[in-house]
């Protein structure tokens, strides 16, 4: 039996600290704060939904649904319904209001749906 030759593969890790130091800093100083990236980590989570996608493009141009016609136009149930919008109104994309026991959802920040309506656009062309 004749030993196993091994194989030589290209390192994907550098051997040095920092190459391009001039550059790194550079960028390092116009890089967002952390605190503005979390706020985005937490839109873009919200959008990582198929169902949360469809309620914020319904929702868009100022629209008010109820849970029930939520869950109507997704064809779910209504507590999956629920759970979405209840996820959407604590990242504080959506806003509710009762209305006896009807509760109503509608957009509280305007530029997440602009935000998808773009991605979908960029999709699209």
């Amino acid at each position: 039996m004749t030993p196993a030759k091994s194989v030589t593969k290209p390192s994907d890790v550098c051997q040095v600290r920092c190459f391009n130091e001039a550059l790194v800093h550079q960028i390092g100083q116009v890089l967002p704060s952390d605190d503005l990236l979390e706020s985005a980590q937490i839109m873009f989570g919200a959008l990582a939904d198929r169902s949360r996608l469809k309620i914020l493009y319904a929702l868009r141009n100022g629209e008010e649904l109820c849970v029930c016609d939520v869950a109507s136009l997704l064809k779910i149930k209504v507590a999956s319904a629920s759970h979405h919008l209840r996820k959407l109104r604590d990242l504080n994309i959506l806003k509710y209001r009762n209305d006896g026991k009807l509760a109503y959802y509608s957009l509280k920040d305007q530029r997440v749906a602009d935000i998808l309506c773009y991605a979908l656009k960029q999709l699209v062309d």
